[in-house]
């Protein structure tokens, strides 16, 4: 940029915060140093009250504030502070001609749409905190960052306190310009949250043809040690309004890592999944497919299924509860001969969380808490060229819209198990086949080319379990193109088939079952993860 200065003194600051954390401290800091203070509403208020001196706003322009604080700061005066090229006569000549008093920083956070919103409060309630004087000088001062400092988060307030000391009152172009990337984050983030829930509060109809918009809301972002593979750097980006692995406190162990992180992102997915339909789940992840899964009302008895369903596989996994671990089945998990990297659940009594850490003492374990609905979560695909986006896979498993095409009518446990095993599979890598029984999984076929290979490479996982088993069941998460799929399974004890039908040959699969013996029902749905 030509004519853009080196260092600028900060002389003049205005003031206007929602979250009103360390703003005190910011303040005094300023004053300290002779800056002048100009605030709003109720930020003045705090700082008068603090014993600071502080210029109304009013007084700045030369207008009341008015209509419950929606006008106070659209004005040629405070704008013109902030946008004014001070290298350009005109603009300094303007300026004097209209009484117009440089602005050199500009301390702003914005209303606080998103909390607002997810509290659960009225539409009216959510449309007053769209705050649009902030949004706007926010804009303004990072247009004009060759001469003003725009601050947006308490989280800056110590780099540039830092900054002024090491440079008598001054601050960088290159600070300057961080400011200004940031702050047209925030302002993209904030509208996008807004255009989101607007479009989902008008009603209005998203078409082919219009993309809707893609509010990610995350905030800034954390290196990690490496990404999936050791010469590939990594960032973990925590979402704004949301819980989940990234919110979960980390109780004890060592750093997790990218690998770590997708591993337990992936078994939280599932018990939570599985929650929607039993008071007890644990899930056993290797490389994001699940390795042992079961669910039921016994915490004890469903993680010593989890751990049968692939003892070898089980080893150095991830695994998620979806009930409290207190001592007891802290001392489950830490039977000798197993070995696990993180360890996930709502809660950890402090003697479980002492005895886990004492058995490994660099695993991970994380308390997730009380996870919020899923809502309107959209999951980004990065890809050459571009991003996809689709809505979530949160469609629950609802055995009463289910279809009994062939064999016996599904009795009770059987149709329970069917539900687990159909949530199960939903979480594995297509192409997907998972066999169980009321343990739940035995073992799973997943990210094959084709089915057939998956239904082999299941059976063979489950091995003498499904030997053994009087009510074996295989969930597929898409079709049956031919007969060859079930009938490997129908070969191998498995009494119950659960998939979404749809294949022009499904006839040939239904005979099948008929003559067989078998029970098949259709689920309407499929379950593609790619």
């Amino acid at each position: 940029m030509q004519n853009q200065p080196d260092l600028v003194t900060v002389r003049r600051a205005l003031l206007s915060v929602s979250d009103k954390t360390k703003i005190v401290d910011f303040a005094s800091a300023l004053a300290a140093r002779g800056v002048e203070l100009v605030s709003t509403g109720g930020t003045a208020r705090v700082l008068e009250e603090a014993g600071l001196t502080v210029r109304p706003i009013d007084d700045l322009t030369g207008f009341p504030e008015m209509m419950d604080g929606r006008l106070k700061t659209l004005h040629p005066r405070v704008h013109g502070g902030l946008l004014a090229r001070r290298e350009l006569k005109s603009h300094q000549d303007a300026a004097e001609t209209h009484g117009i008093d440089a602005i050199d920083l500009v301390c702003v956070n914005l209303y606080p749409f998103a909390e607002t919103l997810a509290s659960g409060a009225p539409p009216d309630e959510v449309i007053e905190q769209i705050d649009i004087g902030g949004p706007a000088m926010v804009r303004s001062a990072a247009k004009n960052h060759a001469w003003t400092a725009i601050v947006t988060s308490p989280d800056q307030y110590d780099t540039i306190k830092a900054e002024l000391d090491q440079n008598d009152g001054k601050l960088t172009p290159k600070t300057r310009a961080d400011l200004a990337a940031e702050a047209f984050r925030t302002t993209a983030t904030y509208d996008a949250a807004i255009s989101t829930w607007m479009l989902e509060f008008t009603g209005a109809q998203v078409t082919n043809t219009v993309a809707p918009p893609v509010e990610l809301a995350l905030l800034p972002g954390q290196p990690l040690r490496y990404g999936e593979n050791p010469h590939q750097a990594a960032w973990a980006y925590p979402a704004r309004s949301a819980n989940g692995v990234l919110q979960a406190e980390q109780l004890s162990g060592k750093e997790l890592s990218y690998n770590n992180l997708a591993d337990a992102a992936a078994a939280l997915d599932l018990v939570a999944d599985l929650g929607q339909n039993a008071s007890a789940a644990a899930a056993i992840i290797k490389h994001t497919n699940p390795c042992g899964a079961a669910a039921g009302t016994d915490p004890l008895s469903v993680l010593e299924d989890a751990w049968a369903g692939d003892p070898v596989a089980a080893f150095g996994g991830i695994l998620a509860l979806w009930s409290e671990v207190d001592l007891p089945l802290a001392e489950h998990i830490a039977q000798p001969g197993r070995f696990l990297e993180v360890i996930l659940a709502p809660r950890f009594s402090s003697e479980a969380a002492t005895r886990l850490a004492e058995r490994w003492p660099n695993a991970r374990l994380l308390a997730f808490g009380d996870l919020d609905p899923a809502g309107q979560v959209r999951v980004v695909k990065s890809i050459r060229g571009g991003a996809l986006v689709q809505e979530q896979d949160d469609l629950m498993t609802d055995p009463e819209s289910w279809d009994h095409v062939a064999g016996p009518k599904p009795g009770a446990t059987s149709l329970t198990a069917s539900t687990h095993l159909w949530t199960i599979v939903k979480h594995l890598s297509s192409n997907a086949v998972a066999i169980g029984d009321s343990r739940g999984l035995l073992g799973a076929g997943a990210g094959q080319m084709d089915r057939l290979t998956s239904c082999r490479i299941a059976i063979e996982k489950a091995g003498e379990r499904l030997t053994d088993s009087s009510g074996a069941i295989a969930t597929s998460d898409a079709f049956f193109p031919f007969a060859d799929g079930p009938k490997s399974l129908i070969d191998a004890g498995v009494k119950t088939i659960v998939q979404p039908g749809g294949s022009k040959r499904d006839q040939e699969s239904i005979d099948l079952c008929n003559e067989r013996n078998v029970t098949m029902l259709f689920t309407g749905r499929r379950h593609f993860r790619h």
